[in-house]
């Protein structure tokens, strides 16, 4: 029956319908979401200036927060993590927009010994800090295998 002709026999009915599918559009819109959410360590550049080569582990430790993991051999490598990710609508699986490891090492003294900034561009690992693709090495192989982790959602 048209709508027109339901609202002639019952208003209450075509107030009904109305209602009805309003509330389905309502539903409908509020599935999407383009906003990029932010998962992890939320790096804040003021305080990561703070932090330089020198700096005794127990500052890091009190201006940056806990890290999101620790090396395994010998605790000298502090990583904080994060990936932004986007989800067009609510029931898709997001997509990592962008992802970054901070990585900071210390020498045996516990001091800052270097800091790197890890993410991709171009699909390669890049630091952003220092501008540089880094060549191989036991810290790099760490870094490829938390930005491969990331980007499985694994946070």
């Amino acid at each position: 029956m048209a709508l027109h002709k339901l609202s002639e026999r019952s208003p209450f009915a075509a107030w009904t319908l109305r209602a009805a599918f309003g509330a389905a559009l309502a539903v409908g819109l509020s599935a999407c979401n383009t906003e990029p959410q932010t998962r992890g360590y939320v790096l804040d550049e003021k305080l990561l200036n703070e932090v330089r080569v020198g700096t005794d582990a127990q500052k890091v430790l009190s201006t940056m927060g806990s890290p999101s993991t620790v090396s395994t051999v010998g605790n000298q490598t502090w990583y904080y993590i994060s990936q932004k990710t986007t989800r067009p609508l609510q029931f898709m699986n997001p997509t990592v927009i962008d992802q970054r490891v901070l990585a900071i090492n210390f020498n045996k003294g516990m001091r800052v010994e270097k800091i790197a900034s890890y993410g991709l561009q171009d699909g390669v690992v890049f630091d952003f800090i220092s501008r540089t693709t880094p060549t191989g090495g036991n810290e790099l192989s760490v870094v490829r295998q938390l930005l491969r982790a990331t980007g499985q959602g694994v946070i």
